[in-house]
């Protein structure tokens, strides 16, 4: 059950943080030239790509919350992170960005992590310390 939890919760982070970050490029986009200013504040204002945004910053802060409560901070750390590899994958989709050999690298190696730190927290969830025989005296 907490298996299934966990898959949902990450996969919903996943998402929510990928949609901020493309809004927030979208949103870029249509608000160039940048120039810090009112008019330029209220033409990104204008924009539905900003509150895709902060939908995207607020449900992912709901959801992180939420799966902070069980989970391990760890794991749960470096799982928050997909994002990395989804806005990649979208970004070469919607953007025409490139995939590079760092970049692929970069993104296995963020899953191996990911894994890797998974695996180690079931591997100590699953040990059990023995008590030893108490009041038995023994010289050290």
């Amino acid at each position: 059950m907490m298996k299934r939890f966990y898959f949902f919760g990450f996969l919903i982070l996943m998402l929510f943080d990928t949609l901020a970050q493309v809004s927030f490029k979208f949103a870029s986009l249509h608000a160039t030239p940048l120039t810090p200013s009112a008019a330029w504040l209220w033409n990104i204002l204008k924009s539905p790509w900003i509150y895709g945004a902060f939908i995207g910053y607020i449900g992912a802060f709901f959801t992180w919350m939420t799966l902070l409560k069980t989970a391990p901070v760890g794991p749960a750390f470096a799982a928050s992170h997909l994002e990395i590899i989804s806005v990649t994958l979208i970004s070469i989709w919607l953007f025409d960005d490139n995939l590079s050999l760092a970049k692929a690298a970069g993104g296995l190696l963020i899953l191996a992590g990911i894994l890797c730190l998974a695996k180690a927290e079931t591997g100590l969830a699953e040990v059990e310390i023995e008590p030893g025989p108490v009041g038995k005296g023994g010289g050290v």
